[in-house]
């Protein structure tokens, strides 16, 4: 059973897991730090309970953690309750949201085994935005992306920015980081992948072209500003644009992925069991 435990003292050592979210040198989320997932709010705190990720405790206000309480029941973990006042004195600013999880990080995937049991990945170069990071993984649960592999310069998915900005979403969508890029893209062409690089380039055949069907896909992302680089781009089997109007040649890389995401999995989303559509237009 949970354990619900009333704390006034904002210097209180059992909330150590909480403390400072706001001081960067301090942070328990950072990954060189203590590394800690850090989940806000009711709905990511559930998805953080339901995840693979060991929860260590929960900090919020009353009526936050009781909310929670049938999802914690049966887990061996302490629930802190206090005034919102203290809790914004441990965390260092004053939280909305009115609670917070706190958990150790999860074994995350090699390539090799990710790619085995999957059709469709997305592959990330240089994304070092948080928000940006938290958002595609959001898009990726959205349209049924069975992983996501991360190459050169991108950030730190379990920051606490991004697990707030997916929704909790980054908790469930697997990932794994590449330890050779670009050259560990083979290991995906070794599982069946073609390696879809998207780019703005003139050069590169529209989006449309690709039918996806059966076939397994490995779709690249590059970073906010400059894109994919020009090795990452040589190393994929093809390259393809999302065609625009006017004098606009590229979108936010979170955005770009959800419509790359949508155009080549919507077929399989229609027909996916649980999905709303489908299940109204079978009664």
């Amino acid at each position: 059973m949970a354990h619900v435990i009333e704390i006034d003292d904002p210097d209180d050592g059992r909330l150590a897991d909480f403390r400072d979210l706001s001081t960067a040198d301090r942070r328990p989320d950072r990954p060189g730090g203590r590394g800690l997932v850090i989940a806000e709010g009711v709905v990511v705190v559930r998805r953080l309970l339901a995840s693979p990720y060991p929860v260590r405790g929960l900090l919020g206000v009353r009526r936050r953690i009781d909310a929670l309480l049938p999802d914690l029941a049966g887990l061996d973990v302490p629930a802190y309750v206090t005034s919102a006042a203290v809790m914004a004195e441990v965390v260092g600013f004053h939280l909305n949201r009115g609670v917070l999880a706190a958990a150790d990080r999860a074994p995350q995937p090699e390539v090799e085994a990710l790619a085995a049991g999957a059709r469709r990945l997305a592959v990330l170069e240089g994304v070092g935005d948080h928000e940006n990071l938290g958002a595609l993984f959001r898009n990726a649960a959205a349209f049924g992306i069975d992983g996501v592999l991360l190459g050169a310069g991108c950030a730190d998915p379990l920051y606490r920015r991004s697990v707030r900005v997916s929704m909790g979403h980054v908790l469930r969508v697997p990932f794994g980081r590449f330890t050779a890029w670009p050259q560990e893209l083979d290991v995906l062409r070794r599982h069946g992948f073609r390696v879809v690089a998207l780019t703005p380039g003139r050069s590169a055949i529209p989006l449309a072209e690709l039918t996806g069907g059966d076939e397994r896909l490995a779709l690249l992302f590059g970073s906010e500003g400059p894109g994919l680089s020009e090795a990452a781009i040589a190393a994929a089997d093809v390259a393809a644009r999302i065609p625009m109007t006017g004098d606009v040649d590229s979108l936010n890389v979170a955005t770009a992925a959800a419509v790359a995401f949508y155009a080549l999995t919507a077929p399989r989303l229609e027909t996916a069991p649980g999905n709303p559509v489908r299940a109204r237009s079978a009664r």
